[in-house]
């Protein structure tokens, strides 16, 4: 009899990717995967830990699926397992927890067999993941793990030290799912420290640059990179890629203030970040430019608060992830005294984000008129290369395609035309072929 299996994933774009990972996994074996928990056999919670909230979101999963589903077998993996398994294990209604990520571990403490053979497997033995089964973008995890030991993150301590995939098989795998998707973002847990760890060393500009040549017809797009990772190389692939680097960089700042930095255990300083980010813009005229900003930090005065408001508004960011200080139990940064009230925190949160979203609605503005090319989604969306939504009219590509359009609409929506009256539109299929 087949197994049915939910699935559910906390957290980031890894997460994501490891729980596709997962569902590949369980479905080499037999399974089927089900989008109710009403029709399962069992349950995957695949769980993030970034903060005391992240661990206390998936317990309560936990006790409503078991109240509402009470003969369900649940499984706990990921993030917050590798810092809490025993807290999962002491919970009588789970069935299993799998401490961190192992999509083997995974299916065996879901009840399934191994099934030698199903799979596509990499040499070290995990999968290549043919395709992201939730949308039409594909994710292309090249590293796992971080080196540095920034104050107020628990996720290097679940996640351990960086470790870089090998080169041929992160090509390998963009070319297996170059079948299914036009757009493959890059991820991790701290890409720009890609290839350190390999012999001999590479760089995550050189697997871009292998990428772009080895794997054609894709658009390749980063995932959260530092700001002093951003090497020459790199802005020289987007701009002179024709967009297949997608112009978008998603640069952490965490604060506009040298001593918040400090105390953050940041290794950049505010003018460290400022300098690349104007150099990177001069290079690059259409950018996305995002940030994760974090306010209320402890010890954060008015004044540094300030200086991360007039970084904010001087740099040419497209949009930013602003929120408060979460207290994470474990970090360096739980034991730091000077905490902000929390309305305190919650009042600077907002302006910064109006501040940002005001820089956004002006950026899409200004893109009105001029030509991009667009990832095709399936619900009727585009994405521009410089992270913008479009309304995809039905002149401008099938779902799953690259096309070349015209960027339309107003202050309220964008929308992409195909460029010119009733001109044929050039659409790039994933294979390359136009």
């Amino acid at each position: 009899m087949t197994v049915s299996v939910w699935l559910h994933t906390f957290g980031c774009k890894a997460n994501q990717y490891d729980t596709e990972v997962m569902r590949q996994e369980l479905e080499s074996r037999g399974a089927g995967i089900v989008a109710d928990p009403a029709a399962a056999d069992a349950a995957v919670l695949n769980t993030c830990t970034v903060t005391n909230q992240a661990d206390a979101n998936a317990r309560a999963l936990i006790r409503r699926l078991h109240r509402r589903h009470p003969a369900l077998r649940i499984v706990v993996a990921g993030c917050s397992t590798a810092l809490r398994a025993n807290d999962y294990r002491s919970m009588p209604m789970v069935s299993g927890v799998v401490v961190g990520h192992d999509p083997g571990q995974v299916a065996a403490v879901a009840g399934l067999p191994d099934t030698i053979g199903s799979s596509d497997y990499e040499p070290v033995g995990g999968p290549l993941l043919r395709a992201n089964r939730r949308g039409t973008r594909g994710w292309l995890k090249i590293q796992d793990g971080c080196d540095r030991r920034c104050s107020f993150c628990a996720t290097r301590l679940a996640r351990s030290s960086s470790r870089s995939r090998p080169l041929a098989e992160v090509t390998a795998e963009a070319r297996v799912q170059s079948s299914s998707h036009s757009e493959l973002v890059l991820t991790g847990i701290h890409i720009g420290h890609y290839g350190r760890d390999l012999d001999p060393p590479s760089s995550l500009s050189r697997l871009c640059a292998e990428l772009l040549e080895q794997v054609p017809g894709v658009r390749f797009r980063l995932g959260s990179i530092e700001a002093t990772e951003v090497d020459d190389l790199l802005i020289s692939l987007m701009e002179t890629s024709d967009g297949m680097l997608a112009p978008h960089l998603h640069m952490p700042l965490q604060s506009g203030s040298d001593a918040v930095l400090r105390r953050m255990r940041r290794w950049h300083t505010r003018e460290q970040y400022r300098r690349r980010a104007l150099e990177i813009a001069a290079r690059i005229p259409v950018l996305g430019l995002g940030a994760d900003v974090i306010v209320g930090f402890p010890g954060e005065t008015g004044a540094d608060h300030a200086q991360t408001a007039a970084l904010l508004s001087e740099l040419p960011f497209t949009y930013a992830h602003v929120f408060p200080f979460s207290v994470r139990t474990g970090t360096a940064a739980a034991s730091i005294p000077e905490r902000v009230p929390g309305h305190l925190a919650a009042g600077r949160s907002l302006s910064l984000r109006e501040l940002v979203r005001a820089k956004g609605e002006a950026h899409a503005l200004s893109r009105l008129g001029g030509g991009a090319l667009i990832a095709v989604e399936a619900n009727g969306t585009g994405l521009t290369g410089d992270y913008l939504r479009v309304r995809v009219q039905p002149d401008s590509g099938s779902p799953g395609s690259l096309a070349r359009v015209k960027i339309g609409g107003s202050a309220s929506g964008l929308v992409a035309h195909a460029p010119g009256a009733r001109a044929a539109l050039p659409i790039l299929s994933p294979s390359g072929a136009a």
